[in-house]
């Protein structure tokens, strides 16, 4: 046998013995792998590269890793899928998306612990990007105006606006006989198909993985494709009534089952219901967005017997802060928002803990686009709605539950 299909076999092994790793220890990722077919592109490609169907090789680059960065590898392609990178670059600037991308599944990656950080070559790490996604990660290169650098694997762009990665433009690979093998740009009709499939095999992959074993960013991505769209106002209506403590008591006795003979406890519901409200005045919420949401709050609370809101609005600091209670004879309806500069989510934290308030739940009414952190995932159980008037896109936040505005305030709209 040659020395270079030796070299060629060693790697394929390599890759599959990597797969079996991460089947035993990151099932999820390990079921993702198993659909791929591996592809040894040492003619067009110098580390690695996936088209979502494929994953392509570089026989020597894999023989140079050790076992663990293998299944990085592995893992970081298995990102590219993930998030559908090679599918919806849109009109980004090409190496900047693609070092948006690496930055994300690297972080990942390494916090998860799979596989061990690849060293042969330099990569995309930075724990300042830790829970933020690819676009916001791109508008952050973007904004600083750093120069491109390279990536760890080859990017394939098949929405046909040409690729690139570590190797420069490999868009004309081609041209000399070394891009055969290579993918070419998909038609609108094959990327929609392209995505279901790997929908598809997400949602197979983390059923299969069981609970607890898919991270966070990526198990959020699957409850988007696999819960039921709920309209904003049912889901607050839904989340503020989960808060209702409930017990059992024989001052109410449960009227079943007396024809038994026997004398079972009822339920008895505590009917008080604190909520907090931070609305944020950044300049991206009108006076009718807010009036939206606070008369559906506010209609939500009525039904109780007894409920505290505390509301106010936020920029860089808290300020008109008011308080409604069920007794107190004042319509919430008739808070105004008084508008702001910019966004510091952290000060909606810092003013509870100040002012001594727990909630049973903070809502915060937002764009969803901060300065900085998110705020303090461990203090009270948080929904963030948010709405995506400017940014056009739905954002995710890294804790608590996110329910978007403008899409289901949109449909409500079409339903009139």
């Amino acid at each position: 046998m040659s020395t270079s299909i030796t070299k060629c076999k060693e790697a394929e092994n390599k890759l599959i013995q990597a797969r079996v790793r991460m089947l035993m220890r990151h099932p999820f990722f390990g079921q993702l792998a198993l659909r791929l077919k591996l592809v040894q592109a040492d003619e067009w490609c110098p580390t690695a590269a996936v088209d979502g169907r494929n994953f392509f090789y570089n026989s020597e680059f894999v023989n140079s890793l050790d076992p663990d960065e293998v299944v990085f590898l592995v893992g970081h392609e298995l990102g590219h899928c993930i998030f559908e990178h090679f599918l919806r670059r849109e009109d980004r600037q090409p190496k900047l998306w693609n070092m948006a991308g690496d930055y994300v599944i690297n972080y990942i990656l390494k916090r998860e612990r799979i596989g061990a950080v690849i060293t042969k070559v330099q990569i995309l790490l930075d724990n300042k990007y830790a829970n933020w996604t690819t676009e916001d990660v791109y508008d952050d290169i973007l904004k600083s105006g750093a120069a491109p650098k390279e990536t760890l694997d080859v990017h394939l762009d098949l929405d046909g606006e040409g690729q690139d990665g570590k190797a420069g433009d490999q868009g004309d690979g081609d041209k000399d006989g070394k891009g055969k093998g290579k993918p070419s740009p998909l038609s609108s009709e094959e990327r929609k198909k392209l995505q279901d499939e790997l929908k598809e095999a997400m949602i197979q992959a983390a059923q299969g993985a069981g609970a607890g074993n898919v991270p966070a960013e990526i198990q959020r991505i699957i409850n988007t494709l696999t819960e039921p769209k709920m309209d904003w106002r049912q889901f607050i209506r839904t989340s503020i009534e989960s808060n209702i403590k409930n017990d059992f008591t024989f001052q109410r006795p449960n009227r079943k089952g007396w024809h038994t003979g026997a004398i079972l406890p009822g339920m008895e519901r505590d009917q008080m219901i604190d909520i907090a409200l931070g609305i944020d005045t950044s300049g991206s919420i009108d006076q009718s967005m807010l009036t939206d949401f606070v008369s559906e709050v506010a209609g939500i609370m009525e039904q109780f017997s007894e409920y505290r809101i505390r509301i106010w609005q936020f920029d860089t600091n808290v300020y008109s802060f008011d308080e409604f209670t069920h007794d107190d004879g004042r319509d919430m309806r008739e808070y105004e928002i008084t508008g702001g500069g910019g966004t510091e989510f952290t000060v909606n934290w810092k003013f509870m803990k100040d002012q001594g308030i727990e909630p049973d739940q903070f809502i915060m009414f937002t764009d969803g686009m901060p300065w900085g952190s998110w705020g303090d995932p461990e203090y009270c159980d948080t929904m963030f709605l948010i709405h995506t008037r400017f940014s056009g896109r739905n954002i995710e936040a890294p804790f608590g539950t996110t329910v978007q505005y403008e899409q289901a305030a949109s449909k409500m709209k079409q339903a009139a």
